[in-house]
């Protein structure tokens, strides 16, 4: 059976996971653990013969296309060839690492573990901007030609446009949400202008401390879904927390370690906010499109309640007219 647009993963039984995982040579022990995901499914799963667990990736129906999946591969194993801790997905014996099993396309990957990032510790931050000055050194040498670009248009207008013509903004709230929404995009634009020039490239797109985990090897990086062309700030700006004066602080530590691999224009520092805010429109966009999943009213139960858009209404206020 093709999986259900609203409900993509209702025929992805423990049983199909095991025997498409089995499908590729392996030997599955029966010991299946789902891991936190919400976009995708993933799993890990036990091997036979004291054999290292594996984790299954499923990706969910309709979201990417082959081509843009496969493209996040290749720049995996791009990084890996060129040395950086990427977890990459299995290659087969015939060279493939998207396969497909009824009806649900899936990777595997091995298992890493390790612990959270510590965003209070310095020098953590500093090998951070190695380790992301090292994955822009080889995003920078070519552009993808399948995966997104950030830009204003798709993470800032489809997502308002989809907010508004789906009617998730309540009717108390959704002149002053227009308003404010529309002028903070003018905004924007205006400081994409007036930074100028920016290069886009390969990027992560996503790194926050849920995709980082830390060994004593230092950093790696266990997804690459959300890869994408954009400015370089990107991967940057979500590392950085507390007030002005930490922040400024933590920049200048990531900084000094990205620039031992990488230049980096100082010009995408304006562009911290605005991204900032089309990531406030964009998870907003992205949790709406999710709404009939199951998955999400259970694990998002504060989405889409008076008092939630409420507080996005002011922080989009705040955006537009930071104090």
């Amino acid at each position: 059976m093709k999986p259900n647009e609203s409900t993509p993963y209702a025929n992805l039984t423990p049983d199909l996971i095991l025997n498409a995982v089995e499908s590729m040579g392996f030997f599955c022990s029966g010991s299946l653990l789902a891991l936190n995901s919400y976009e995708n499914r993933v799993y890990q799963l036990g091997l036979e013969d004291k054999a290292p667990p594996i984790i299954a990736k499923f990706y969910r129906p309709d979201r990417w296309s082959n081509d843009t999946i496969l493209e996040e591969h290749q720049f995996a194993l791009e990084l890996v060839s060129h040395e950086l801790p990427i977890v990459a997905p299995w290659v087969s014996p015939d060279q493939k690492t998207l396969h497909e099993y009824q009806g649900y396309r899936f990777a595997l990957f091995p298992r890493w573990g390790g612990h959270a990032l510590e965003l209070d510790s310095l020098d953590q931050l500093e090998w951070m901007g190695r380790f992301i000055g090292r994955l822009h050194a080889v995003g920078a040498c070519r552009s993808f030609q399948h995966r997104p670009v950030l830009d204003i248009k798709t993470y800032g207008y489809q997502s308002y446009h989809f907010l508004i013509e789906h009617d998730f903004i309540p009717d108390s709230i959704r002149n002053n949400y227009s308003r404010i929404v529309e002028a903070l995009l003018q905004k924007i634009e205006l400081c994409f202008q007036e930074a100028g020039s920016i290069q886009r490239i390969r990027l992560h797109g996503d790194i926050h401390v849920g995709n980082i985990l830390w060994n004593d090897a230092g950093p790696h990086i266990v997804d690459l879904d959300d890869c994408m062309m954009g400015p370089a700030v990107q991967d940057i700006w979500m590392l950085l927390s507390g007030n002005e004066t930490q922040t400024r602080l933590e920049l200048e530590y990531i900084l000094s370690g990205y620039r031992e691999f990488h230049d980096f224009n100082p010009r995408e520092l304006q562009l911290i906010e605005p991204l900032r805010s089309l990531r406030m429109l964009y998870y907003s966009a992205w949790l709406a499109k999710r709404w009939g999943d199951p998955a999400f009213p259970r694990s998002f139960p504060w989405f889409n309640t008076p008092q939630y858009w409420e507080e996005q209404l002011r922080y989009l206020q705040d955006q537009l007219t930071p104090p």
